[in-house]
């Protein structure tokens, strides 16, 4: 039901977002509930100089009048003001080769090789400036439309680093302080592990190295039953997974105690259920979880309880002090190309992961409780939380 498409490159004129499938009635303005996530992702400790240079916002070129949804596809643009420096090498008119900047020593980790072998690109650039990270700005604001939504069926949103460089830095959650990880440098709640990772980073960018982490996205407040478990391609891990694993440098993705879970007994894996009446529990009636180990996904269905996905992402394929790699063109042996890039940009994943997650929550919940307007949602959403409290 939500489709999301997007375009463009890393050094061209702008990225451009097509999301349909989003219901009427949604209110959305620009500034107020994209470009915040658009900044949050450009954020963080040991990004380069392109954040310098960009600030992007989103602008809204369909879908959306008077500030809400009409339940047309929304087109977006992100505009990259780096191109007025790429205008003339990224220009779509014909001539002019071989262009300056040319990449042609394939960078070990990247899209280069392999994208110029399938597509017959000798100047890889033609790879990477779609490979780039820079796309994921398009999934951010696509995300943000999805966490709108699910914003209005009360669910809460946490995007966190739980560790990067090697050092752990999950403190544990905590709702109420959601503000302090737009504070933090590293988006973590753990105050302590700063430092040494702030550190940590600091010898990598002296030594021209990179480094990876682990980020978690988190939901509370989700229905039960979304997703299903009759069919492989309808349940939600499934889809979560394969949308996480999409991201660029994200080589793992679990739910939950996920690999750990490997490793222990099913006593200690599994979640046992309790029930609380509406008479000792106004409010709170219904199941629950004693514990969320299963981190809000049972069989390929939301349980009610916290969904947590962690993603890990393995250091940037461009390195300062380049790794051996092979000249396409002649077929000598070089360095690898070196382009602007970050030390780590683990921080900034955290939001991508967690646009991404939103994305398929939202298209489950609409493809549970409808997908026309927002009102309809809303009040079926509300009935089905009342049919769970009793059932």
């Amino acid at each position: 039901m939500l489709r999301f498409f997007s375009a463009g490159e890393s050094h061209g004129p702008a990225l451009t977002v097509l999301l349909d499938g989003v219901p009427a009635g949604l209110a959305l303005v620009a500034s107020e509930h994209i470009d915040p996530w658009l900044r949050r992702r450009q954020g963080g400790y040991g990004r380069g100089r392109r954040m310098v240079i960009e600030s992007d916002c989103a602008q809204i070129l369909a879908g959306v009048r008077a500030g809400r949804t009409t339940g047309a596809p929304i087109s977006l643009q992100i505009e990259n003001r780096d191109w007025r420096n790429w205008s003339e090498i990224m220009s779509p008119l014909p001539g002019g080769e071989p262009r300056k900047r040319a990449l042609t020593e394939a960078r070990p980790g990247h899209a280069d090789l392999t994208g110029g072998i399938k597509y017959g690109h000798k100047d890889l650039r033609d790879v990477l400036e779609r490979a780039s990270a820079r796309e994921t700005a398009s999934r951010v604001a696509a995300g943000a439309i999805a966490l709108r939504l699910l914003e209005t069926v009360g669910v809460q949103a946490c995007a966190r680093v739980v560790a990067l460089g090697g050092i752990p830095c999950d403190g544990g959650m905590d709702w109420e302080r959601l503000s302090d990880l737009d504070e933090s440098p590293l988006r973590t709640f753990d105050r302590d592990a700063e430092a040494a990772i702030i550190a940590r980073i600091d010898e990598a960018k002296r030594s021209g190295d990179t480094l990876g982490g682990v980020v978690e996205a988190r939901f509370r407040g989700l229905p039960v039953g979304l997703g299903s478990h009759t069919q492989w391609d309808r349940k939600l891990d499934g889809r979560l997974a394969g949308a996480v694993m999409s991201i660029q440098a994200i080589k793992a993705v679990e739910i939950g105690d996920g690999w750990a879970a490997a490793g222990a007994p099913g006593s200690q894996v599994h979640d046992p259920i309790g029930y609380r009446s509406a008479a000792e529990h106004p409010g709170e009636a219904g199941y629950y979880r004693q514990s969320n180990r299963a981190g809000g996904l049972e069989a390929g269905m939301t349980t009610g309880e916290e969904l947590v996905v962690r993603a890990a992402m393995k250091p940037i394929a461009t390195l300062m002090k380049p790794l051996p790699t092979v000249d396409v063109l002649t077929h000598e042996a070089a360095d690898a190309a070196r382009e602007r890039s970050d030390t780590t940009a683990v921080p900034a994943a955290s939001i991508v992961v967690l646009a991404m997650s939103a994305l398929i929550l939202a298209d489950a919940l609409m493809e549970k409780f409808g997908a026309d307007t927002v009102r309809e949602i809303t009040e079926r959403v509300a009935a089905h939380r009342d049919f769970a409290s009793t059932f």
